[in-house]
């Protein structure tokens, strides 16, 4: 199963509505990172509001997706985490330094146009 990448002007959109398991996930970083090189996005806000938990595997391609997206030139903000999720990233020790994070997509958007115009 693929995770759909929406392109936005220079920005990449993606709302995860489905269970991620390890292929998943996988597939995800790889797709994402494709798409930011073909396409030269400045960033992406990835949503993680259906996203109720993660095992530590799927905590540490999130938090490899970030940083790989960073080395690419694109900013990336999170938005829609959920309690369980915080905590496990929290307690997997992924540091998400420099990545902003809003309640919701539209807000996760807004973020990152002003990170970009800095």
């Amino acid at each position: 199963m693929r995770i759909p990448i929406l392109k936005l002007s220079h920005y990449l959109l993606v709302s995860v509505q489905v269970e991620l398991d390890d292929q998943t996930a996988l597939q995800f970083q790889e797709d994402l990172l494709n798409k930011i090189h073909n396409e030269g996005s400045l960033g992406v806000v990835i949503d993680l509001t259906s996203v109720d938990m993660i095992d530590s595997f799927i905590a540490k391609v999130l938090g490899d997706v970030v940083d790989m997206s960073g080395l690419m030139g694109a900013k990336v903000v999170l938005t829609g985490i959920q309690p369980a999720v915080a905590i496990t990233l929290i307690d997997m020790g992924i540091k998400l330094q420099n990545v902003k994070t809003a309640l919701d997509l539209e807000q996760g958007l807004e973020k990152l146009q002003l990170e970009l115009e800095e």
